[in-house]
């Protein structure tokens, strides 16, 4: 069900932003999200859409913050676990994880990566993985074939439990570009880099 749910949530947007006509400039800003505990780049103004989820016999609340800019969708996503939702941290992560990847047929070990970075509330850089996916043209899920550069992070806040942040940048209707070498670019770099967790 929560599979499900994250699916339909990140269709529903790529099927809104498809509608919107935007121009394929990038105007970079700063986006605050005190709320979600994070600041990042944008390249356009994003939209918001907060929804809660089942997982297990929980409620786990998701805000997902998304721009479109020509074929390319930003978002992050944030999960608050708070309380005893804390310890779903692992499962929780795993099932997106495994959301993303199984979709372009691939999983943590044999995903191509690179090494990326983003600042912790103290404005330490810290090292993650960006994984860079080929998801397949489907009848079912999508008609064309679709590129992503998708970073997990997770955060505590004293006091107030764990987020889960997904960073991803999906491209509609890749051609037959490399996501590695499309991805790591400078248009799309900022967004990764300058997260910051507050």
């Amino acid at each position: 069900m929560f599979r499900a749910k994250i699916a339909q949530a990140l269709l529903s947007i790529a099927l809104i932003f498809g509608m919107l006509a935007c121009s394929p400039s990038l105007n970079w800003r700063t986006v605050q999200a005190p709320e979600e505990g994070y600041s990042t780049l944008f390249p356009a103004k994003p939209d918001k859409l907060e929804r809660n989820l089942p997982f297990q016999d929980q409620v786990i609340h998701q805000v997902l913050q998304a721009a479109k800019v020509g074929d390319d969708i930003y978002s992050v996503s944030s999960i608050h676990l708070v309380g005893k939702q804390a310890e779903l941290l692992p499962k929780i992560l795993e099932q997106l994880q495994n959301n993303v990847l199984n979709r372009a047929g691939v999983n943590l070990q044999n995903a191509v990566t690179q090494e990326s970075y983003y600042r912790n509330a103290n404005q330490q850089r810290m090292a993650a993985k960006s994984y860079f996916l080929e998801i397949p043209a489907s009848e079912k899920n999508n008609a064309t074939r679709q590129l992503m550069r998708v970073m997990w992070i997770t955060g505590t806040v004293e006091n107030d439990g764990v987020w889960i942040y997904q960073l991803t940048v999906l491209r509609i209707g890749a051609s037959n570009e490399d996501p590695k070498t499309v991805l790591s670019n400078e248009a799309f770099s900022p967004f990764f880099e300058e997260f910051k967790l507050d």
